[in-house]
């Protein structure tokens, strides 16, 4: 408790740099009447919110409400990095960016948004791609971090920089119908390692493009670090530091846990063994959702076109789609078998070995560990569909909807 206590007091009492010059024009205040007549802001709160710096690493579900709120609430220099563009599957939940967005960069997106909500931030954007090149140099430049990713190599890598520069990091996440939330700030508590010291197996959790996610959630989250983040500039209330926050959507339930500081940790414990940002794609695994194939399947794909050429022959190919019975709702190919991959393994006695099988899921992924699982069973006659129902819809049937 006295740790957590010690970390309350750094958040109230700690300078964000607000310079003393700072002031508030008469429209600032009328803008943000309602904030400043609550004795917790006040001012000179809102004077800390004007000079305040801060990055959010991501534009996508998490970073659409904080971004939309921050900018509201009037922090003065509001910094993103993204590298994507805005795709119609993002509009679901990425509520930053709108129909006529789609196929732009998600930071241009982004900027138009923060304008329109309040000319008087300025947005910074870093339209890159984070890497252990450019982490040190992007996140230096500000005063506190918002972890809005969504893959564990990008989580390391936000907390590693955080850590090594002394930046205090509002994590979230989203899986599903579930959240997390805390602030990481090393030189008072807990980092994000201390939580998780190593990444699960590559393919153990699946990205939510497999998985999906409530559209709502990251709004929930988003929001919770939107929050935490004022609270942090401003210096008042309690800190999340030392605490997880577990948000289960579905059941409408909050739970808390206490989150100590690893005196073992690899680069906030007491004997730090990470002194420099690592290879984070090779330290995590393969990207996120994009296992690599094993030695024996590195051959063993085949592509949509391919594929087509077979049915349309007529060829003795047996195709087995292992996606989840929801998504063999959405879309389909008749010619194929729904094995969904928990039950691969169980029903292997289904997949023929005298002849050639074609296995696909949403766009490879999942379809590559089923390979790797049956490997292991002793097949030898299993390929891959290169892109998955993806590719499929994309370049032989456009009129297969596509998620």
């Amino acid at each position: 408790m006295a740790q957590l206590s010690a970390a309350v007091t750094h958040i109230r009492t700690r300078s964000t740099g607000a310079p003393a010059s700072a002031t508030l024009s008469p429209a600032e205040i009328r803008r943000y009447s309602r904030q400043l007549i609550l004795p917790e802001v006040g001012m000179e709160g809102q004077c800390r919110l004007k000079a305040a710096r801060v990055l959010l690493v991501g534009a996508g579900g998490l970073g659409s409400p904080i971004a939309l709120y921050l900018a509201a609430a009037g922090v003065g220099t509001l910094g993103m990095v993204d590298s994507d563009v805005v795709d119609e599957t993002n509009l679901q939940r990425q509520i930053l960016h709108f129909t006529d967005d789609v196929g732009r960069s998600k930071l241009a997106s982004a900027a138009a948004k923060v304008r329109a909500i309040n000319p008087n931030v300025l947005f910074v954007p870093h339209e890159t791609r984070l890497t252990s090149a450019n982490a040190l140099e992007i996140l230096g430049g500000y005063d506190l971090v918002i972890d809005g990713t969504d893959n564990y190599p990008a989580r390391y890598l936000v907390n590693d920089a955080c850590v090594l520069l002394g930046k205090p990091n509002v994590y979230g996440s989203i899986f599903r119908f579930e959240g997390q939330l805390s602030l990481f700030d090393a030189r008072v508590g807990p980092c994000y390692r201390c939580l998780h010291p190593e990444p699960p197996p590559p393919g153990l959790v699946p990205s939510c493009a497999e998985a999906g996610v409530l559209g709502v959630l990251p709004g929930l989250i988003g929001l919770l670090q939107a929050t935490e983040a004022v609270k942090y500039i401003i210096g008042t209330g309690e800190s999340m530091v030392g605490r997880l926050l577990l948000v289960d959507a579905l059941a409408m339930q909050f739970r808390e846990v206490r989150l100590p500081r690893d005196p073992t940790c690899p680069i906030c414990g007491d004997r730090p063994t990470i002194r420099q940002l690592v290879d984070y794609e090779a330290f995590c695994g393969p990207a996120v959702g994009r296992e690599a194939p094993s030695p024996e399947a590195r051959d063993g794909q085949i592509t949509v076109e391919e594929l087509d050429a077979l049915v349309r022959a007529g060829a003795p190919v047996a195709v087995i789609d292992v996606r989840e019975p929801k998504e063999w709702e959405i879309c389909h190919l008749d010619f194929a078998r729904l094995i969904p991959f928990d039950a691969v393994v169980r029903r292997a006695a289904e997949i023929p070995r005298d002849r050639e099988v074609v296995i696909f899921c949403r766009s490879g992924a999942r379809s590559q560990r089923a390979i790797d699982e049956l490997h292991r069973l002793g097949y030898t006659n299993l390929r891959n569909l290169s892109g998955g129902i993806l590719a499929w819809a994309e370049r032989i049937d456009p009129a297969l909807p596509r998620y």
